[in-house]
């Protein structure tokens, strides 16, 4: 990943305040919360709400992201609610995770840069043991109006780097789809994501 990309995200979480709050998202919470506890791995988790909560609910919780500011931020929020996550830090391909490793990916506006970004994806997959669940909330192709509209909605500000559900069904294509649709969502995280947001949601569970 570039110097650019890398600064940017260090930048963003080196600030005093949670850039997207300490709670989880809310699709996440929903949806963690009807499977059965496991073994779990938070892709680009940034400053850790969504992988504590998934520690506070049992799960073993292993996360990844670049920004080191990020990763300090999770551990210091996963100390304070006195919980243990395996968070590293780095690009995907250098983490050392291993084929079906995990009982659940989640991928929560989880925008790896677009030339990387399906190759992720599909290292994501082979993580994923076989019956084991994705969930996955990101910006969608219509979300550009609604940032132009309200900036403090957040998300990127280029096409390319925003999902179609075409691109998710290109790859992640051997999943039961228990959900996959395009919706407007009211967003309140932080000061990161607050206002209404075209996302795409997918619940999948491989085959």
């Amino acid at each position: 990943m570039t110097s650019d990309w890398l600064k940017k995200w260090n930048t963003k979480f080196g600030q005093t305040e949670y850039a997207y709050g300490t709670r989880p998202n809310n699709y996440l919470k929903e949806k963690l919360q009807t499977l059965p506890t496991g073994s779990i791995l938070f892709g680009a988790e940034g400053e850790g709400r969504n992988a504590l909560f998934a520690a506070q609910l049992g799960w073993d919780v292993s996360a990844f992201d670049i920004s080191e500011a990020g990763h300090q931020k999770a551990l210091k929020l996963a100390d304070k609610n006195k919980v243990s996550i395996d968070y590293l830090v780095g690009e995907l391909p250098d983490l050392g995770y291993r084929e079906e490793q995990f009982d659940a990916i989640a991928l929560i506006y989880a925008h790896f840069p677009p030339n990387i970004r399906s190759g992720y994806h599909k290292l994501l997959h082979s993580y994923l043991k076989k019956g084991g669940t994705i969930i996955f909330e990101g910006f969608g192709k219509d979300h550009l109006e609604y940032k132009k509209n309200n900036p403090n909605v957040g998300g990127p500000g280029n096409l390319e780097s925003l999902f179609s559900i075409k691109e998710l069904q290109s790859d992640f294509p051997d999943y039961e789809i228990l959900e996959l649709k395009k919706t407007t969502v009211e967003l309140n995280e932080g000061d990161g994501h607050v206002g209404t947001g075209s996302v795409i949601r997918f619940l999948g569970r491989k085959k």
